[in-house]
Formats: structure tokens, sequence, C-alpha cells
């Protein structure tokens, strides 16, 4: 049996997002929080399996944090004129402000998010993945 998620560094390896209680999900909320207050900007992936789901879970953590909007750039697959079917990974960036989506099969589901310090690298992590829906 896996030992229980009780520390971001529990997450690390992990394929997909786990389960959580609610006690888990406070504690890393709380604990994310403040991990992220050292670094002035974030790159997020969202493994999901939509297109929606993915926006939906990026927009709550835009929300929840304060951060500017990420602009989405053309939401269609490189290979069709129609909208991205199926899982997808979404990749949003703060320092420029845009994100995609791209369609791909087998990833997990859940958020990782990824500090960013230029003047201080050692201090950029990266967390999860978190459930989608944790904030």
């Amino acid at each position: 049996m896996a030992e229980p998620i009780q520390t971001l560094a529990d997450l690390r390896g992990l394929r997909t997002a786990p389960n959580l209680t609610a006690e888990q999900r406070q504690y890393l909320r709380d604990e994310l929080t403040t991990a992220m207050a050292t670094c002035p900007w974030f790159t997020i992936g969202v493994m999901a399996p939509s297109a929606d789901q993915a926006l939906a879970a990026l927009r709550r953590w835009e929300r929840a944090f304060g951060w500017e909007p990420l602009l989405l750039s053309d939401p269609r697959s490189a290979d069709s004129d129609g909208p991205i079917e199926g899982p997808v990974y979404l990749k949003g960036h703060q320092a420029n402000g845009s994100c995609w989506l791209r369609h791909e099969e087998g990833l997990g589901e859940g958020v990782l998010i990824s500090g960013q310090h230029p003047d201080q690298p050692e201090l950029g992590q990266t967390w999860g993945p978190l459930p989608l829906d944790l904030l």
C-alpha cells in the first residue's frame, strides 16, 4: 500500500493526481501558497480529459491566485480545423501571457505548477500533479 499524501513532496513522481481527503486538500493548498510566495511568476501544465476541463482548471487557478488571464492560442489541433477532441495537455506561461492546448493521449490527470525565479533559479520548483479541482 502506498504511503498517504501528506506534503507536496509526496506528489513527486506520480503520473496522475491522487484522490485526496478534504484535510489533505487544505494542507496542500496551504503548503502550495507558501511555496509559491518565493517565485515572481509561474508556468502551469494541465493534463485533462478535455479542452473544456483544462481551460476551466486554468481559469480557477488564475482566479485563486489573482493571475492575469492567459491568452489561449488557436485551440485547434495541428491536423484539423475543428476543436481538439479527447485528452489534452495545456501549457501556460505567465512571462509571455499565453497558453496553448494540444491533443495528448496517455497522460495522467492533474495540474503541474512550476515556480520561476530568474534571479534565484534554485527557488524554482515544480509542484504536482494536483487535482484539477484542488482550488
